[in-house]
């Protein structure tokens, strides 16, 4: 089943800059339980390469909200355009609706790890081609701090949008086996 959930589930993804803090990360508000399964599987695969934790930020969830409900309404699923602007990165998924738990969301783009090696962003895949591994890069990019992560259904799909700040995937870095970041 979950082979079949791969083949099954798009998924995407677009580089930005980093730039400033998105709202504030410290919002007291509970998280609810995807809100929980989307951070823990993130910080999850930061802490397999010795990376600390990403913090939600209810700014961010919000941002990808609005974006997860306009793709789910239109029915397309691609890249909110401004978002070098914005100085966030985003990984987009869509899946049939109602079948897929919010870890196995985030798992398709963990997944991704089998594919990387390290290297010269954008030169970090075994396959040749960033895309496959650049939902896994964003992830542990060491410098990325902040997480929020939302859904939107319509008659067939489920949207997710994760939003990272700073945003991650910059060409000319390097990442190390640990997923750590260096400048040339």
């Amino acid at each position: 089943m979950f082979r079949l959930a791969r083949l099954t589930a798009a998924a995407l993804l677009m580089t930005a800059a980093p730039a400033v803090p998105q709202g504030s990360p410290q919002d007291p508000r509970p998280l609810y339980p995807a809100e929980q399964e989307w951070l823990a599987r993130h910080n999850d695969a930061r802490a397999e390469v010795g990376l600390g934790k990403l913090r939600w930020n209810h700014a961010l969830m919000r941002d990808a909200q609005d974006w997860a409900e306009q793709l789910a309404a239109r029915g397309v699923f691609r890249h909110h355009p401004d978002l070098i602007a914005m100085g966030q990165g985003e990984n987009l998924w869509q899946g049939t609706r109602a079948t897929y738990a919010p870890s196995q969301m985030i798992e398709l783009f963990i997944d991704e790890k089998r594919m990387f090696r390290p290297g010269t962003f954008p030169d970090v895949s075994t396959t040749g081609r960033w895309s496959d591994v650049g939902h896994y890069t964003q992830i542990i990019w060491p410098e990325t701090q902040e997480v929020g992560c939302a859904t939107a259904v319509n008659a067939r799909n489920e949207v997710l949008v994760c939003r990272y700040w700073p945003a991650g995937n910059r060409m000319g870095t390097v990442l190390d086996p640990g997923g750590r970041l260096a400048r040339r």
